[in-house]
Formats: C-alpha cells, sequence, structure tokens
C-alpha cells in the first residue's frame, strides 16, 4: 500500500510535472507527501575555488534555485490543500534522493523524465537511471506534459 510518497523536483519542465501529478495523488488518496531537491557537488565549484574562491558564489546560486523550486512545490501543494514536507539536500543527486527515500521509509518515489533527445533507447537521464536501478521502491518517472 502506498502512504508515503518522495517527490524528487529540479527545475525542469518534467519536474513540474512530477510535481503536479504527485500532488494530484496526495489530494486523492490521503498520501503523505515530501518533495526534495538536491543542490548538487559540481566539479565546476572545485575549479571556480582553486581559481579565485567563486565556488561559494556558484554553490549559492544552486541553494537559490533549490529553495525556489521548493517553494514552487508548497506553493502547488497547498492550493491543492495538500501538505507537504520539504528538504533541500546535497550531494550527488542520485545516491541523495535514494537516501532520502530511505530515511524516510518513501512508498514511492516519483520524478520527472529528462527533456532531453537521445538517439536509440529512450532517454531518462543519467540520475534519474541511477534511482531506477538501485531504488528499494518502485520510482514512477513522468515525462514532460505537452501543450494541451
Amino acid at each position: 500500500m502506498i502512504e508515503r510518497v518522495l517527490l524528487a523536483v529540479d527545475d525542469s519542465s518534467p519536474s513540474l510535472a512530477a510535481a503536479r501529478l504527485a500532488v494530484g495523488m496526495a489530494r486523492s488518496w490521503r498520501l503523505q507527501l515530501r518533495a526534495v531537491s538536491v543542490s548538487s557537488n559540481h566539479a565546476l565549484d572545485a575549479a571556480l575555488a582553486g581559481a579565485g574562491g567563486q565556488a561559494d558564489a556558484a554553490g549559492a546560486r544552486r541553494a537559490m534555485s533549490t529553495g525556489a523550486v521548493l517553494a514552487r512545490v508548497t506553493s502547488l501543494a497547498h492550493e491543492s490543500g495538500v501538505n507537504v514536507e520539504t528538504e533541500m539536500l546535497a550531494g550527488d543527486v542520485g545516491p541523495a534522493i535514494l537516501a532520502a527515500a530511505r530515511d524516510w521509509n518513501a512508498d514511492l518515489i516519483v520524478m520527472g523524465k529528462s527533456a532531453r533527445p537521445a538517439r536509440g533507447e529512450p532517454y531518462v537521464g543519467s540520475q534519474t537511471r541511477h534511482v531506477l536501478e538501485f531504488a528499494d521502491q518502485p520510482v514512477l518517472v513522468v515525462p514532460p506534459q505537452g501543450p494541451r
């Protein structure tokens, strides 16, 4: 039985589609909802720090973006009458999402599919692929919504 949904979001269109779906599920089925966003550590930050100490600025920009994404999810949830917990995570995206799902005992992970085109097999993104491969619970990957 699904009672706890972990929503992993970033600032992409597919992520917003995933947020809308997760909020709708939580509202319809009275599920607990937790939204997380990961401020990932990038090699660029280390290079910037070595070149002149600008890594803090890059990290601050990512944290602001992450906070804005979680604020948008909170607003969407509250407009729908859904309570949502939010958490900013740090580190590598896939492992951070999996750790949050495990620590919170999530029954389902919901996340967006990458909108980037690819040749051959359908592209879901390396982080989504990592979550799909190593998750202990079902993962719902939501495609971007087209115009209606």
